[in-house]
């Protein structure tokens, strides 16, 4: 077996002997290792580098607070995650894991020789170096320092696995199954409520998978896990949840699980690698523990040196010894504990050097009487050893706190702690209130923002009585919140030796004749000098110090270095820690693969390809497409080898001298149907809808808060109850989601019900000069100029399908838009086409309407405005109902800056080489000649060649444009400078003749 593995004991199975290879070596584990566990085993602690220096980094915890033991698994060539925590990967046959950070090798890292030019190269290098010489950024520094950047590299190759969610509600979810967490579900379900409880350990338990010695109801504490984990799994009312990791808490106790299904096994079989679990809970109880505080002292930072109880989990859980001979050097009396079950597993304790001058409490006592040598008053002042620690110096304290005459003793593990810190992550998500303890020198939840509550260690209440009984106590307070029955409430007999709590962030001792770096941040490499050093050039809040010197950051978060890079910064601003602040506990705390985030929305189904009914009759005559929004539409039919100028060309002029045909299926479409729907209209949009009478059409524009466009469409009044609105392509479900905020939050009281209705309706468009006759002999209605001018509306048939048949025209020819139901749309696309052979119709793109919309001057919301743009900025001035009182965005529309004189207006511009067409985006200045930066007074929105009008059209926006018709700008290009003339933006038919023919 391997050689630290301990002979007996652990909650492991030595009968299943697992493969695994580290950096290319073999080694040996067992069932219920983690990566982490089997390499202690085998003597490794050297597992990575650290960012900035690359100093030699070993396993420093033993579950998600580790700092230093990021490891990159590699199934195969496509399966590589990296920055995988070694203290969380289950150990499964034939793991394959690399260290990080490093070239080479682990063992020797050419980058280490940053090390040894630290002095060069403190905290806020970067923001005082890279700054000359001036255009050395972009050129020099920074492609090399982004070369470097980063611990693991991100895999280049798809990934392969599956990933699936699901959505879950449940009266009370239970977040952490340690003493409290399983305590609270016991008591939710004994009360009837539906419970989740979510883990991110493979097994439930938390500090109970490492009791060695307590007895609760006069049972092993092992024992009584096993029977309360079979109660719960027993109960129809509680889903159980193990490898779940709460990492998001949403709005109204939404919270985000991302459970891990298949990555422990040694073979997936193709089932789904993660799943992400959105789960709306009525009442939540956060048990989420809390995390050992480690000590900050000179060279604390080499392998083998490790947290107190991430050592202790290790011997007892795993039954791997983390070392021969060891020091401990502790703030906490939960130190004592460790030493006690380390020594009883045959770890010779060197010594215990407690920094307290008079420690005390049960543990310290049993500790002196298993005869453990016991120094107090004691600290580090530095320790040795490159790869692994061999050493430490020890000194008396002497009463004004400086270090006195030191003794080295000979070592190969050092545990420490500094006591715990509750991890008040989730809550502080929740938008939660914490306050400080000076007691517990802690962060504590304070008031809820949400239907939550905290249970145990991570709100402060420590030991396992405590912890079973304040669990219990939540999660029937939660139970009776979600509307459960009272259970019968119940103790607990516990008989455990607890340690006195309290901690003690411990900053490195003030002697200059210590040479060796006291690390606060391991990952980071930021130490005690680089927080000093932020503090004298002025950084006072935490979140400007966190920033100066990246403590807290990247993986790590700050779980092991906030509360002591905190102690230090308020050590030397000489202000009390609630004063300094606590920085931000961002999502994920502990990181979700992207993946379980993006589950099945991956390759095609990213982002979903919508198909008009149509586009299968596209298909089969050649069309090439294009992706508008989600959706696949026509660009151009080519025939022949036509290029697509020649195919726009063609399609341009079968509209203008004959008739064409077009799939206008993508536009938004929703239904306003009720008593109030044409007041709702009224509000929404700038125009007018009361005296618009059934069975005529209306362009209406609407607009954001700000006052500026957000979409226009043509809407029908169907009813007097009753509109057929129109949007963009793109716009529906801004403009859907808009009405419905509105709807439901500002005028609840109006009789209105919002329905879309984009997929009900396929839309044909047929336009130009023979329309008419095409249509004529296939609808049920009158069509004469007489009976349906222009927009105006019938609702009938057409081939005996139903149909709402709008004249209206996005071309400015005659043209009509027939509305039918999806599933006839193809037959009615079929029988029109047939009926416009005889006057060659012809399928026109969304090219050619661009081209033809242009020529007319129309605009497309997104083309010709980019969100700063007022109705009478594009010419839609007229639209604006004269004598409404109010409107979405209208007061806004008041403010004078919306109609100065020097605005940005649409107006044509025609080249004075009609064979030049501009490109969409140039800009536009008056005199070229101007030194750079040049004063840009307008850009170009929309430009084509014109087959109509046989040259170049475009529009654009130009400062008080419509007053500067006639006037010549010019457009700098790289090869030359192109002269345009200000031009009215309607190029082709500007009197609408053909329009209303």
């Amino acid at each position: 077996m391997s050689p630290f593995r301990l002979p007996g004991g652990g909650r492991i199975d030595r009968s299943k002997r697992l493969r695994l290879r580290f950096d290319g070596r073999p080694y040996e584990g067992v069932a219920g290792d983690t990566l982490a566990s089997a390499l202690i085993a085998n003597g490794v602690h050297l597992v990575g580098r650290s960012f900035k220096y690359h100093r030699p980094r070993g396993i420093l915890a033993a579950g998600a607070d580790e700092p230093n033991a990021l490891v990159t698994v590699m199934r195969d060539a496509a399966r590589t995650t990296p920055n995988l925590r070694a203290t969380q990967v289950e150990l499964y046959d034939g793991l394959v894991a690399e260290s990080q950070n490093r070239w080479p090798s682990l063992a020797f890292d050419v980058s280490a020789v940053n090390d040894f030019v630290a002095p060069l190269i403190p905290a806020g290098f970067y923001y005082k170096t890279f700054m000359w010489p001036r255009g050395a950024w972009k050129r020099l520094y920074e492609p090399r320092i982004r070369a470097m950047a980063g611990l693991g590299r991100a895999p280049t190759l798809p990934d392969p696995d599956r990933y699936t969610r699901r959505y879950a509600h449940c009266d009370v979810l239970v977040i952490g199954a340690g003493p409290a967490g399983l305590a609270a579900a016991l008591a939710a379900a004994a009360s009837g409520a539906q419970v989740t409880l979510c883990d991110e350990q493979a097994e439930f338990g938390g500090s109970l998978l490492a009791a060695s010695d307590a007895l609760i109801d006069r049972k092993p504490a092992q024992v009584w896990l096993a029977e309360a984990v079979a109660a719960l799994a027993s109960r129809d009312n509680v889903t159980l949840l193990p490898r779940t990791t709460a990492f998001g808490y949403f709005p109204h106790n939404m919270i985000g699980l991302a459970e891990c299904l298949t990555d422990h096994l040694a073979d997936r079989q193709d089932a789904p690698r993660e799943r992400l679990w959105q789960v709306r809970a009525k009442e939540v109880v956060i048990a989420a523990g809390a995390i050992e505080r480690p000590l900050v002292f000179p060279g604390n930072d080499r392998p083998g040196i490790m947290l107190a109880d991430a050592a202790r989990t290790y011997a007892v859980r795993y039954a791997a010894s983390p070392g021969r001979r060891a020091v401990v050097v502790t703030a906490h009396d939960g130190a004592y504990r460790a030493a006690m079950d380390l020594a009883a597993r045959g770890v010779k304790i060197a010594a215990i050097a407690d920094v307290r001058a008079l420690p005390g409490g049960p543990l310290h006592a049993a500790a002196v009487a298993a005869g453990l040598p016991i120094r107090a008053a004691t600290r580090v002042v530095g320790t040795r050893g490159r790869r692994r620690v061999s050493g430490v110096a020890l000194s008396q304290i002497a009463p004004d706190g400086s270090a006195g005459a030191s003794e080295s003793v000979a070592c190969d593990l050092v545990l420490m702690s500094a006591g715990m810190t509750p991890s008040v992550h989730l809550f502080s998500q929740s938008r939660g209130k914490l306050r400080w303890d000076d007691e517990l020198q802690s962060y504590l939840p304070a008031a809820s923002a949400e239907r939550e509550r905290s249970a145990g260690a991570c709100r402060g209440i420590y030991g396992l009585h405590a912890a079973l009984s304040d669990g219990t106590a939540q999660g029937e307070a939660a139970a009776l919140a979600a509307g459960c029955r009272k259970a019968a409430s119940r103790d607990f007999t516990v008989s455990a030796i607890e340690p006195a709590q309290g901690a003690m962030p411990d900053a490195a001792p003030a002697d200059r004749r210590i040479r060796q770096r006291a690390f606060v941040d391991f990952q980071n490499d930021v130490t005690t000098k680089d927080l000093a050093l932020a503090v004298r050039e002025g950084f006072r809040s935490v979140e400007h110090v966190k920033r100066y010197t990246t403590a807290g950051m990247a993986t790590d978060q700050g779980k092991t270095s906030n509360m002591n890079a905190l102690g230090v910064v308020a050590q030397a601003i000489g202000a009390p820690i609630p004063q300094i602040g606590l920085t931000t506990f961002r999502m994920p705390y502990t990181p979700v693969t992207f993946g379980t985030l993006a589950g099945g929305a991956r390759r095609d189904l990213f982002d979903p390809v919508r198909h008009t009914p149509i586009h299968g009759w596209a298909e089969t005559h050649g069309a090439v497409f294009e992706d508008v929004g989600s959706w696949k539409r026509a660009r151009y039919f080519p025939r022949g080898g036509e290029t697509m100028a020649a195919a726009v060309k063609r399609e341009c002029l079968a509209v203008r001298n004959s008739v064409g045909l077009f799939d206008a299926s993508t536009l938004g479409k929703i239904e306003i149907v009720g008593r109030d729907a044409a007041e709702f209209l009224n509000r929404m949009y700038v125009n007018s809808w009361d005296r618009l009478a059934p069975g005529r059409l209306r362009y209406g524009v609407m607009l954001r808060e700000d006052g500026f466009v957000l979409d226009d469409g043509v809407v029908a009044r169907l009813a007097a109850d009753r509109f057929h609105v129109t949007t963009t392509t793109g716009g529906v479900s801004r403009v859907l989601h808009m009405m419905e905020d509105y709807l439901q939050t500002e005028w609840p009281d109006l009789n209105v019900w919002l329905t879309s209705t984009t997929e009900q309706w396929a839309v044909i468009a047929v336009q130009g000069p023979h329309a008419r006759k095409t249509i004529e002999p296939l609808v049920s209605v009158d069509i004469s100029p007489q009976a349906m001018p222009h927009m105006a509306m019938a609702e009938g048939r057409i081939c005996g399908v139903p149909m709402r048949l709008f004249r209206v025209s996005f071309t400015g020819e005659l043209g009509y838009e027939i509305n039918v139901p999806a599933d006839y749309a193809r037959a009615v696309w079929e029988a029109v086409f047939a009926a416009g052979a005889a006057y060659g119709i012809t399928p026109y793109g969304t090219e050619a309407m661009h081209v033809l919309r242009a020529e007319k001057g129309y605009i497309i919301v997104g083309q010709e405005t980019d969100g700063t743009a007022t109705p009478e900025d594009i010419g839609l001035g007229w639209a604006i109902g004269k004598t409404k009182t109010d409107f979405v965005g209208k007061r806004s529309l008041a403010r004078p800056k919306m109609s100065a004189p020097d605005r940005r207006q649409l107006v044509g511009l025609l080249t004075a080489n009609s064979n030049i067409v501009l490109e969409e985006g140039a800009q536009l200045v008056a005199d070229p000649r101007q030194p750079v930066p040049m004063d840009i007074i307008g850009h170009v929105t929309s430009s084509y060649w014109s087959p109509a009008l046989e040259r170049s059209v475009a529009l654009g926006m130009v400062k008080a444009g419509r007053s500067r018709v006639g006037e010549t700008l010019h457009v700098p290009m790289p090869d030359e400078t192109i002269a345009v003339t200000i031009a009215q933006p309607q190029f082709y038919d500007p009197s609408g003749a053909r329009l209303h023919a």
